[in-house]
C-alpha cells in the first residue's frame, strides 16, 4: 500500500526544507508527497524546487490548489489525487509528529480505516500554542469522545491518515478551514468506519505566521461536533 501525504502550503520558504528533511529521515512506509500551494508566487515553491532538485526527489510533486484558495481546498485538492491506498494531512511547519506516520500506517495495514494523531490521549502532548485554542480543542475532543464513543480523543487535529477508499465515501461539505478533518472523522464514525488513534506531540510553528483562524472556523467545528452527537443521540433512540 503506498502513502500519499498531502501538505498544504501558505508561503513556507522558511519551514519546508525541514518539514520534507524529517520526513525523509522519519518515514520509511512507501511514499509520495503533494505539496499544494494557492498561488504562483508563494515563496515555498523556490524552496521546494530546490529540495527537489538537490535531493533529486522524485517522490515529491508541487501541486496548484484546483479548488480557488485557502487551508481546505488545499487539502481537498491534495485528498481528491489519492487515487489508492492511504493518505496523510501534514502541515508544512513541523508541527506534526512526523515520528509516528509509520505506525499510524501500520494500523491501516491491520484493518483501520482512519488513524488519529491524538494529543489529548495518554501519551500525547501539546507544547506552544494559543491557550484559548488549546482549551477549545481539549475540550471539543474529551468531551465528544465521552459521549457518543467516538474513539479518539482528539476530534479536531489534522493530523490524521485515511484510507482513500473511505475518502471516497464521503462527501466534503465543509467551506472554512481545517475543519475538514474533523468532518472527515465524525462521517466515518458515523458510517461505521473503524478508527483508531495513536499519541501524538504536537509544537507551535516556529517561523512564520499560522494559517489557523479558531473564531472565523469555529462555527464549522461545531457544526460536525453537533453532527457526531446528533448521530449518537439517533443510534441511541433507534
Amino acid at each position: 500500500m503506498l502513502l500519499q501525504i498531502v501538505i498544504p502550503v501558505y508561503n513556507e520558504a522558511d519551514n519546508i526544507a525541514g518539514t520534507l528533511d524529517e520526513i525523509a529521515a522519519k518515514v520509511s512506509a512507501p511514499h509520495t508527497i503533494q505539496i499544494v500551494y494557492d498561488f504562483d508566487e508563494d515563496s515555498t515553491l523556490p524552496a521546494a524546487r530546490r529540495y527537489i532538485e538537490t535531493r533529486r526527489a522524485g517522490n515529491i510533486s508541487l501541486v496548484k490548489n484546483a479548488y480557488g484558495t485557502g487551508a481546505l481546498n488545499a487539502i481537498r485538492t491534495g485528498l481528491d489525487r489519492c487515487r489508492e491506498g492511504a493518505a496523510l494531512v501534514v502541515m508544512a511547519d513541523s508541527s506534526d509528529d512526523i515520528g509516528i506516520v509509520d505506525a499510524m500506517f501500520s494500523k491501516l495495514n491491520e484493518g483501520y480505516d482512519l488513524v488519529c494523531g491524538s494529543r489529548y490521549m495518554k501519551g500525547g502532548r501539546q507544547t506552544g500554542g494559543p491557550l484559548i485554542k488549546k482549551m477549545m480543542t481539549w475540550t471539543a475532543g474529551i468531551s465528544l469522545h465521552v459521549l457518543t464513543g467516538i474513539p479518539t480523543h482528539d476530534v479536531s487535529n489534522s493530523f490524521k491518515m485515511y484510507r482513500v477508499s473511505l475518502l471516497r465515501q464521503i462527501s466534503i461539505e465543509s467551506r472554512g478551514g481545517f475543519e475538514v478533518g474533523m468532518e472527515i472523522l465524525v462521517k466515518a464514525f458515523a458510517g461505521g468506519g473503524r478508527i483508531a488513534e495513536l499519541p501524538a506531540s504536537w509544537r507551535a510553528r516556529r517561523s512564520g505566521k499560522s494559517r489557523f483562524q479558531t473564531m472565523k472556523w469555529l462555527p464549522g467545528y461545531l457544526r460536525w461536533y453537533c453532527y457526531a452527537l446528533r448521530h449518537s443521540w439517533f443510534k441511541r433512540s433507534a
